[in-house]
């Protein structure tokens, strides 16, 4: 799956989600809610991390490919909401980084 496509889907799910907090709670999530919910599934990706690592025990670590994943969808959902190109983030950071450390 390319990042474009990936950016598309994690819009699609986004707007089901939206849908949902608009039922049970009056209105969607706000960005900034958006960036916590973000903050608690990477802060999740350490704890199964260490896990994985044999440093914490969890019953939970077979969620970790699950939780990166999430993490990323988060990403994509957050570039859009703040109107930003996803792709053009990830692209902007990883070719920057690898010219400089080129140098």
């Amino acid at each position: 799956m390319d990042i474009k496509e990936v950016s598309e889907k994690s819009m699609e799910i986004r707007k089901l989600y939206h849908a949902l907090e608009e039922k049970h709670h009056g209105s969607k999530w706000s960005v900034e809610e958006d960036a916590l919910a973000f903050l608690t599934d990477a802060g999740l990706v350490g704890r199964l991390t260490m896990d994985h690592e044999g440093r914490w025990p969890s019953s939970d670590a077979e969620k970790l490919p699950a939780k990166i994943g999430e993490t990323v969808w988060w990403l994509a959902v957050l570039a859009d909401r703040m109107d930003l190109d996803f792709e053009a983030c990830v692209a902007e950071f990883l070719n920057g980084h690898l010219d400089a450390m080129k140098k």
